[in-house]
């Protein structure tokens, strides 16, 4: 518990910024051989859509990249409800999706990086104190 306190919003966009890079530039670039890490195979038209996803990952970075030095404000209280709510439908998703047999072993990391990514922005949406 005492690192959940010591845990700093800036800490939690950094995070989230690098996430985004690591997965949006495969995601662009690479999105069939990304996804057969996970076992899944993409045709022509998945190709384009895990595009336009790692392009929404891009602008996610580029969210959380320049809200990591703001200060308590009614935007960044949204930036955080809007990534809690992301990262939360995101975990869902990639846990239904890992437990239908979609994926292999590898996607329990997505699971796991969503899980990671909701726990942190829902504790800065909901601690105590935040407003």
């Amino acid at each position: 518990m005492k690192f959940i306190e010591k845990l700093k919003l800036s800490h939690m966009m950094t995070l989230k910024a690098i996430v985004c890079l690591v997965f949006g530039a495969p995601f662009v670039l690479l999105p069939q051989a990304l996804l057969e890490l996970y076992g899944v195979r993409l045709g022509d038209g998945g190709a384009f859509v895990a595009r336009l996803y790692g392009a929404s990952l891009f602008g996610s970075l580029a969210i959380s990249w320049s809200a990591r030095t703001a200060r308590g404000s009614e935007a960044l209280r949204a930036i955080v409800l809007g990534f809690f709510i992301y990262d939360a439908i995101g975990f869902l998703v990639a846990l239904a999706a890992q437990f239908s047999g979609l994926m292999n072993g590898v996607g329990w990391t997505a699971v796991a990086v969503y899980l990671l990514l909701t726990l942190g922005f829902g504790y800065f949406q909901f601690k105590p104190g935040a407003s």
